[in-house]
């Protein structure tokens, strides 16, 4: 959008005739050729003839430039004003384009020296109209004059008023378009973090569970196949299992497909036994305990992919140890610990796992700690009890 001048309110200042005023200014001068031919002065005025002709279409045509010069343009017909006068024609017609060139001017600018300058100018013209008209001035004619001029600077003044606070409303409206364009987009980058999210958790689990049992299987299954058959059996379930948690979140980006509408992705701490015989199933020690908890299910599914992520974690950077889910509740916190025995523990490097154990309790209201702490590697978290 180019800026305009000073001065210059409701766009740029043009540089070439605009259409309109093409048309303005042709209409005018045709129109007021034929109403000085038609309509005759009478004494003590000149009939009209060509010099008085010409000075009508010179100040019609004058307002081809109005948009572009448009203090010299009041000028000009100002004078050509005061000249019609005193070569004795009548002011009936030549008064329109100083009229309108003065509108012109009230309606481009906003600053008062310019438009004192224009106003200044149409008050001359006046002046010189009453010294050099021969007829008599009466005082109907003066405050006709009066009427034209506050017409044409009050009315240019609204109209400039009108075209900002147009230009304000349309401003108003792209701004606000863009904040709903801006806003929509980071609805869509937090869903899709959310969904990246809940991939990396439930599928990233399922998955390590599988490879750790595939690669017990293989190390055993020539010594003792029954426990390899077995281990085939629980990567096929948890095959099934991670299929079925891949359709939920496919559901929740085309909620309407299964025809109710919703796509149930929320699992609970309920789940967290299912969790936990995955584990044991694979051959790691895990110990349990939940207490009664109350939670917002949002809450809920926090804790739970709070707890796939840290077991995960647990089972992908170390070959064994015991591995304790404590979930307790006291006053209105509920406190979750994931803790893996073992020795020797790095301070953990933060990646998508630990940022979404740590947004998870954050949406919550909560927070997280992970860490090393003596005896093992410790991930706990502390969240709000549902609101009654």
């Amino acid at each position: 959008m180019r800026t305009p001048p000073p001065g210059v309110t409701g766009g740029f200042r043009r540089t070439r005739p605009t259409r309109a005023d093409r048309w303005l200014a042709g209409a005018l001068a045709v129109g007021s050729a034929v109403a000085s031919m038609l309509a005759a002065a009478g004494p003590p005025y000149r009939e009209a003839d060509l010099p008085g002709l010409a000075l009508i279409t010179v100040a019609s045509l004058a307002l081809l430039w109005r948009q572009v010069f448009p203090l010299p343009v009041v000028g000009v017909v100002s004078a050509l004003l005061v000249v019609n006068e005193a070569a004795g024609y009548a002011v009936t017609v030549v008064q329109w384009p100083a009229w309108i060139a003065l509108f012109t001017c009230f309606s481009l600018y906003r600053d008062w020296p310019r438009r004192l300058v224009a106003a200044l100018a149409a008050g001359l013209a006046v002046v010189g109209y009453l010294v050099f008209d021969r007829g008599q001035v009466s005082l109907l004619e003066l405050s006709g004059i009066t009427m034209c001029f506050l017409i044409a600077t009050i009315g240019g003044d609204a109209a400039l008023s009108r075209r900002a606070y147009a230009a304000a409303a349309e401003a108003r409206a792209v701004s606000e378009a863009r904040e709903r364009v801006a806003l929509a987009e980071r609805v869509l980058l937090q869903e899709r973090a959310r969904l990246a999210g809940e991939l990396h958790d439930a599928l990233g689990h399922a998955v390590n569970v599988m490879v750790m049992q595939a690669g017990v299987g293989r190390r055993v299954f020539a010594e003792n196949p029954d426990f390899g058959h077995e281990a085939l059996g629980h990567i096929e379930t948890l095959g099934r299992g991670a299929l079925d948690e891949l359709d939920r979140l496919l559901r929740v980006l085309d909620p309407v497909r299964d025809g109710t509408g919703r796509a149930d992705v929320d699992p609970t701490t309920a789940d967290l036994a299912q969790l936990a015989g995955r584990v044991r199933a694979a051959g790691r020690e895990l110990d349990l305990d939940i207490g009664e908890v109350d939670l917002p299910a949002s809450g809920a599914r926090a804790v739970y992919r709070i707890t796939q992520e840290a077991v995960t974690n647990a089972l992908r950077h170390t070959a064994g140890g015991r591995i304790r889910i404590d979930l307790t509740q006291t006053g209105d916190r509920v406190l979750l610990e994931v803790t893996n025995e073992g020795d020797g523990f790095p301070e953990p490097v933060p990646g998508r796992g630990l940022v979404n154990m740590r947004e998870r309790a954050r949406l919550e209201g909560g927070d997280l700690e992970v860490g090393p702490v003596a005896g093992g590697f410790s991930v706990r978290a502390v969240l709000p009890v549902a609101r009654s």
